[in-house]
């Protein structure tokens, strides 16, 4: 995995307070208040000064308060791939992929601490984040066999990403002061430096030699 820095122009859009911004808002405040199980549609809707039948235009239920964007994400991630310069290594492709997310969380960085806490305290929640960090991967190992990227090269690469991400991400939501792309391209460096070639004169795998005494 070679160190090459890859770019891009375009990064997900900025969040802005609009209806489903307000049912947003309003469902991380009552979850946090009351649970995400004792939290229903109806209050959702009311604190949001809106409608249930609004609130159902944006979301299919509450759940996808915190996981409906996931698409928008995946797509993101698919057209970053695929934008990247021609002869880029499969994991030069994937950092800089997930790196596009980055603006993205940061420009909502209080909303997604508060998300991922209603996440951390329900184990359903929890279940179902790991199935949408699955489901991410898979759209990248997708988007790198579109590339050409032959298997199991493709599957490798997008999941060994996503799990640098996922502790790149972790990392950044635990610590206020912290940038998420200098996070994301310090866990892409740390896996270089895990996968990188041993020194010459050892052999792969083998064991320094104990002394004799």
């Amino acid at each position: 995995m070679s160190g090459a820095v890859i770019t891009y122009d375009r990064c997900v859009g900025r969040w802005q307070p609009d209806a489903r911004g307000r049912l947003e808002e309003a469902a991380l405040a009552l979850f946090a208040e009351r649970g995400f199980e004792d939290t229903t549609v109806a209050a959702i809707a009311e604190r949001a000064g809106l409608t249930e039948r609004t609130f159902f235009r944006h979301f299919a239920d509450k759940r996808e308060v915190l996981f409906g964007g996931a698409g928008a994400v995946e797509a993101h991630l698919a057209a970053a791939v695929a934008a990247a310069p021609t002869g880029a290594a499969p994991m030069e492709l994937v950092a800089a992929a997930l790196a596009v997310l980055a603006p993205f969380f940061e420009s909502r960085r209080e909303l997604v601490q508060r998300r991922q806490a209603v996440i951390a305290s329900t184990a359903e929640l929890r279940e179902r984040e790991l199935i949408k960090l699955a489901s991410m991967g898979a759209h990248l190992a997708t988007a790198l066999r579109d590339r050409g990227v032959a298997e199991p090269a493709a599957s490798l690469a997008a999941q060994v990403g996503m799990s640098a991400f996922g502790v790149a991400f972790d990392q950044w939501v635990g610590d206020p002061g912290e940038d998420l792309a200098a996070r994301i391209r310090e866990a892409f460096d740390e896996l270089r430096t895990l996968t990188a070639e041993p020194e010459r004169g050892r052999s792969r795998g083998a064991r320094p030699a104990r002394s004799a005494g």
